[in-house]
């Protein structure tokens, strides 16, 4: 079994269709992307987005975000997602430990990410990688 981690450089179909097995399991709210959608998201300069590929097949996903912010280069990992077929083969580590590598290397002081306690096994991934529970509130407002 070979897992690899990458770097999206373009947008292809491919890339298109993995996201369309890909997003509803990670939101059931949100929209399905088109091309267009994928490849705006591949071209934002803030944003380094990875894939783990499963013996070829794109099976997760990642976002890094890096901000340069007043006190520092800060980055947020956003949006991982694992196929459930997928899960349990070390995917999620492996798109984590990438993103830590990228932003430790863009000179980010912190890495940041959210995850609802409901999702147990990424909270557990993400204690195992070394992220810490921080005692902030997430706060969100939502445009209608």
């Amino acid at each position: 079994m070979s897992l690899d981690v990458e770097v999206v450089r373009e947008t292809n179909g491919e890339l298109v269709d993995a996201f369309a097995s890909l997003l509803p399991q990670l939101s059931m709210t949100a929209k399905p992307l088109d091309q267009d959608a994928v490849a705006r998201m591949v071209a934002c300069n803030s944003n380094t987005l990875l894939i783990a590929r499963l013996d070829g097949a794109i099976v997760g996903a990642l976002t890094l975000v890096l901000s340069p912010l007043p006190s520092g280069l800060r980055a947020r990992i956003e949006d991982v997602v694992v196929d459930a077929a997928a899960r349990g083969h070390g995917v999620g580590a492996a798109l984590t430990d990438e993103a830590l590598r990228l932003a430790k290397d863009a000179g980010a002081r912190t890495v940041d990410l959210t995850s609802r306690p409901s999702r147990e096994a990424a909270n557990r991934l993400y204690e195992r990688a070394g992220f810490q529970a921080r005692g902030s509130r997430v706060y969100r407002f939502t445009i209608e």
